[in-house]
């Protein structure tokens, strides 16, 4: 029998009771319910096949293959091998695998035209211990802004590309590593909850639009310091079977990357965009 409960009282919720190969509609618009109300939502103990995975992830939205190719499963390209690899021939860790996700707090999709909607991992190895993901709220981290800070981003679009400033974007194939910014509202409304969100991602953001390169660098370092809210955050702790989507809209994630090395950590994504019906209410 499916039972819901909050994890913290602004972030996370989880899913126990259900299996989610199985569930009707009735019980799917539950989750769902959740998922917004909490921003990011665990469905424990499953036992998922690929085509499993994928079919649960599609009720949630178009599935979208990431635009990382080297990574993507050998059998399913829509679907991201993630912590696959680690070693090199030479027997040397690759940071960039290790740590994926783990550099700075960051919300997945800003550099794309269309954001990801939501992203969705399911854990098939966990590591005897670190691994974590953490998560934090955008809807907090607006309502924390000073207001000064707010009225100088009301209106303003961020330009995001994959690499941001800093131009780290090798795990992109060399042919997609020019690709003009991505221009999104700094300040955007949920287009199902109607909330505002701080929308930014200091990894990926190049600028903010109509202000000089000091003006922008400033109001960036600026925004960093203000993205999360501390009180807002919930640090997942993976099982294995683990299933956890979280609201891109809303929601800022990280990976600790701190569980040993020589351990798998192991998890299927997928990245979920808007169906074409579902206008975005951006301002």
């Amino acid at each position: 029998m499916l039972e819901i409960q909050r994890l913290t009282p602004r972030v996370g919720a989880i899913a126990t009771g259900v299996d989610v190969r199985t569930i009707d509609d009735a019980t799917f618009e539950q989750l769902y319910q959740a998922w917004l109300d909490c921003n990011v939502l665990v469905v424990r103990g499953q036992n998922l096949q690929l085509d499993e995975f994928l079919t649960y992830s599609r009720r949630f939205g178009l599935v979208d293959p990431h635009p990382s190719k080297s990574t993507r499963h050998p059998e399913c390209p829509e679907i991201t091998l993630l912590g696959v690899n680690k070693f090199g021939a030479d027997g040397k860790l690759d940071i960039n695998i290790y740590k994926r996700g783990g550099h700075s707090w960051h919300t997945d999709g800003a550099y794309d035209q269309v954001p990801f909607k939501a992203t969705q991992l399911y854990a098939v190895a966990v590591p005897s211990r670190g691994g974590n993901t953490l998560f934090a709220s955008m809807y907090a981290a607006y309502d924390a802004l000073p207001e000064q800070l707010k009225k100088s981003i009301e209106g303003r679009l961020g330009a995001f590309v994959y690499g941001g400033r800093s131009k780290d974007n090798a795990l992109l194939d060399p042919k997609d590593r020019n690709k003009a910014p991505a221009l999104h509202p700094l300040v955007r409304s949920h287009a199902e909850t109607g909330r505002k969100a701080l929308y930014f991602d200091p990894g990926k953001i190049l600028r903010v639009e109509g202000l000089g390169e000091k003006e922008s660098d400033a109001l960036i370092d600026q925004l960093t310091d203000h993205m999360i809210e501390s009180s807002s955050e919930y640090h997942h702790e993976w099982q294995k079977g683990d299933i956890v989507i979280w609201d891109n809209r809303c929601s800022y994630h990280k990976a600790a990357a701190d569980y040993p090395p020589d351990e798998d950590r192991i998890h299927w994504r997928v990245s979920i965009k808007e169906r074409a019906d579902v206008n975005a209410a951006d301002s």
